[in-house]
């Protein structure tokens, strides 16, 4: 039986985004597959509910995302780089097929679209900066239009950069479109930008715009918490108001202390929104709140419930609006879970945990219908399908298996589940083991990122996990201390110390996994990215049991870290308590490449090279010092890449990292016959292009 390749990527299909149309028959959702090397091919599908095959709704060209059905069902929104380059406009197509008819061309592009009750207009954020706004190019610009690299770059803000673009002055804001004044953006340019209204144009960060009637438009606003202090750096948000006739007329509805994003209004004014405490905030817990206008009265109902929002996390109001849907990570599951809005944390509250799908799986994404409940998810066995449910619950109903061809007949291993104990704590991992191994494997351990975030065993890993598996090895991988989703205490418990709290848990699993016939406790990797890549070089340094690793876009000087990130800076004042200025050797002395000259493992250190998240001098600090203390290293950076690499970069860069993580470690297992990597021609191994393309020196 075949076994899955780190090259199959490039076969591999993912579903995002599920929208279900107002009558309940169809779900719309967003289909991606790699299209080469370089790119993918985003594409709008539609699956009858009743159980017929799904079907290619627009056509491909460019990147299609964000499907919206309007309120009647008669038409589909969605957004499109098609025709413009990197900048998404917004497309309309009647719900039962036709040409679809561009309706903005902005030089901002655009994101979040949501129709208004009436399916009169379409709301929606772009990314603009004040000369935009005064030679109005963000109502309309020609297709042709490219932006300047400023030169030299002029920094005024704290945080100037993240996602592996900078900001260049540029700021979210809100904006509302007449679906039926536009004819076409290349019929009639003026009435496109006609009918465009500016509904915010402060010097601030706009977001997660939501209608409450047909004349009431809700958005949220990042602001200073002081007059005299940094918006970016503040972590205080407005709920504003206003009617996008009149603007220039907004209202300030609730002010939070805190951060958490999102906004959803429900037809009566109350308000639903993220909210993380500002103190320490990246050790706290994101729960729920909602502000109610008519009693002025803001409840936090998730305030029972000790689990936080997932990553990239579901708010949604039910059909009744008396019910909102949540995404949490639970115990190595992320399942959907609904909560009376009005519950609290009282001994007599409803409960506020109830799920309704997602149990045993990890799910990504949730639309809530009148009858019918859409939603994206992974499991075990597959990297993710489009599911549908009702509202209440039930089991769900698999509507899609885009990689049914792809997996036909491909051996897919699933992972153990194994709870062991730690220091007095029970953590929570997996192992997978090799199809048709025959006696003991080489074992692989995988640190995740965050530090707190949770893995299960499906999700973005899926395919990484299994090649590995695939190439011989054993997988373990666990969520220690610090991780997400077994709740506040946990996830605290590595405040001050990243390195020796969660490395004895990981070093926990590896002696709980190597004590097992079918692991082989002589041939032991460490891998790992972001906080993962942290982990993996501090274990190499002050652990002596790991015959090689692969540190991947990690953090490993903190005082650097603080000072060339993007927004994460606030991980070394919320988890570690100070910043560099305060307690530099404290810093220093929890900073991996402190430690650099005990590092004895060899060691391959990956990185982005736009990673603005974890930027790459960090790497490079990392990979000097294993040079200057020598140990055998290699450095292989990424161009055109974030901090997003291993989960949608560039296919043939995707494809080419897993490769070279199973290379590395191949070259010092006694189970594969090859030699280490830093004595093979450069491009053995791989399956895309030669060393030199790569850049290997």
């Amino acid at each position: 039986m075949d076994s899955i390749e780190a090259s199959d990527f490039h076969e591999l299909a993912s579903v995002s985004e599920p929208r279900v149309a107002p009558g309940g028959e169809r779900v719309a959702y967003v289909r991606t597959v790699p299209s080469d090397d370089e790119e993918y091919e985003a594409t709008v599908y539609v699956a009858p509910v009743g159980g017929d095959e799904s079907q290619r709704f627009t056509v491909r060209e460019g990147q299609d995302a964000a499907p919206r059905w309007s309120p009647s069902g008669d038409r589909l929104a969605f957004t499109s780089t098609r025709g413009d380059g990197d900048r998404s406009q917004l497309w309309v197509v009647p719900a039962d097929g036709g040409e679809a008819r561009q309706i903005t061309s902005v030089a901002g592009g655009v994101a979040t679209p949501v129709w208004s009750p009436d399916g009169s207009h379409l709301a929606f954020v772009q990314q603009v900066a004040p000369d935009d706004r005064e030679a109005g190019r963000d109502r309309w610009v020609d297709e042709a239009y490219e932006p300047e690299e400023p030169d030299p770059r002029v920094v005024d803000r704290t945080v100037y950069r993240a996602e592996g673009r900078y900001f260049d002055r540029r700021r979210p804001q809100v904006y509302v479109v007449d679906v039926d004044a536009v004819d076409g953006v290349g019929n009639d340019e003026e009435s496109a930008g006609d009918a465009v209204t500016r509904v915010t144009e402060s010097d601030a960060d706009h977001f997660s715009p939501t209608w409450g009637d047909a004349e009431t438009l809700y958005f949220g606003r990042q602001v200073p918490r002081e007059a005299e202090t940094d918006a970016d750096d503040a972590i205080r948000i407005e709920i504003r108001r206003c009617d996008p006739a009149e603007p220039e007329d907004d209202e300030l509805v609730t002010r939070d202390e805190g951060w958490g994003g999102f906004v959803r209004a429900a037809s009566d004014g109350r308000v639903a929104y993220f909210h993380t405490p500002a103190e320490r905030s990246t050790l706290q817990q994101t729960e729920v709140r909602v502000y109610d206008a008519a009693n002025d009265e803001t409840r936090t109902p998730t305030a029972g419930m000790d689990r936080t929002m997932a990553y990239h996390s579901v708010l949604e109001w039910g059909a009744d609006e008396e019910r909102l849907y949540v995404t949490t990570p639970d115990e190595g599951s992320v399942v959907l879970r609904r909560f009376p809005w009005d519950a609290d944390d009282s001994d007599d509250a409803p409960d506020p945990s109830t799920v309704v799908a997602g149990e045993g799986m990890d799910v990504d994404a949730a639309h809530v219908g009148r009858d019918v409940l859409a939603y994206t998810a992974s499991e075990w066995d597959h990297p993710g399908d489009v599911f549908i449910s009702t509202p209440g619950g039930g089991e769900g109903n698999r509507l899609t298996r885009v990689n049914a061809d792809v997996l036909d007949g491909v051996a897919v291993p699933q992972p153990e589940e194994l709870r062991f104990e730690s220091d007095g704590h029970e953590i929570q991992g997996w192992l997978l083991t090799p199809p048709d191994a025959d006696g003991a494997s080489p074992l692989v351990v995988n640190v995740h990122g965050g530090p707190h975030i949770m893995w299960s065993d499906a999700g973005t890993m899926w395919h990484e996990f299994q090649s590995l598996a695939s190439a011989g090895y054993a997988v373990f991988f666990c969520n220690p201390r610090g991780s997400a989703g077994y709740g506040a205490e946990f996830m605290q418990a590595i405040e001050g110390d990243w390195g020796d709290v969660t490395g004895a848990d990981v070093l926990a699993g590896v002696d709980h996994v190597t004590g097992r016939a079918a692991v082989d406790a002589s041939n032991v990797f460490l891998t790992g990215g972001s906080f993962g890549g942290y982990l993996t070089a501090w274990l190499a340094a002050t652990s002596d049991r790991f015959d090689a690793t692969v540190a991947q876009r990690g953090v490993y000087d903190l005082l650097g870290f603080y000072g060339s990130t993007d927004v994460a800076y606030r991980l070394v004042e919320g988890d570690f308590g100070t910043d560099p200025w305060a307690d530099p050797e404290f810093l220093w002395a929890h900073s991996p490449v402190a430690h650099a000259d005990d590092i004895d493992a060899p060691t391959l250190v990956l990185h982005a090279e736009n990673d603005f998240r974890v930027p790459v001098d960090g790497a490079e600090f990392l990979f000097r010092a294993l040079r200057k203390t020598g140990t055998d290293t290699r450095f292989v950076r990424y161009p055109r890449e974030g901090h997003e690499l291993s989960r949608s970069g560039e296919p043939g860069h995707v494809v080419d990292r897993i490769e070279r993580i199973r290379r590395w470690f191949d070259g010092y297992s006694d189970h594969h016959d090859a030699q280490p990597v830093l004595e093979r021609p450069p491009s053995a191994g791989l399956s895309a292009g030669d060393g030199d393309e790569h850049g290997e020196h």
